[in-house]
């Protein structure tokens, strides 16, 4: 099998395959926090200021990368939530174009009901973190 990245695309749709397979809302959201609770965090050296994500009550960072034409994130955050939600996020945008990055929201989240039951605070923390990522994979095509 050839070890070409998924697109976005491919990945939206095996997320949402895994996530709806999760028959209970509330389980669904269990879910996230299992993921956040098992995401690998950022070391001490990178949860600076510059990589925080402002407007979240939790504390959330967000480390973007370039290389190679694609761009990858890693998260971490005091919330297990978060840190789920983050984490997700991250994967979900990593080994991406920036230009694919850029034309993707992630409004699956709200079609398999992971946002509905989140409190506006973190549905905020949630826009801010995709707001932040694809702020990034525009800087990465500016640049480009």
């Amino acid at each position: 099998m050839l070890n070409s990245p998924m697109t976005l695309e491919e990945k939206k749709n095996a997320l949402v395959e895994e996530i709806t397979l999760i028959p209970d809302a509330y389980e669904r959201l269990g879910y996230i926090v299992d993921r956040g609770k098992k995401a690998e965090g950022l070391p001490e050296d990178l949860r600076i200021d510059s990589f925080k994500i402002e407007g979240c009550m939790s504390q959330l960072w967000v480390v973007p990368a370039y290389q190679d034409g694609l761009c990858n994130f890693q998260s971490e955050s005091d919330s297990a939530i978060v840190k789920g939600i983050a984490s997700l996020l991250c994967d979900f945008y990593s080994d991406a174009k920036p230009e694919e990055i850029v034309q993707t929201d992630a409004d699956f989240l709200g079609d398999v009901g992971i946002t509905q039951h989140l409190s506006p605070n973190r549905r905020n923390g949630l826009s801010r973190i995709v707001e932040s990522i694809q702020r990034f994979a525009q800087s990465c095509l500016a640049e480009s």
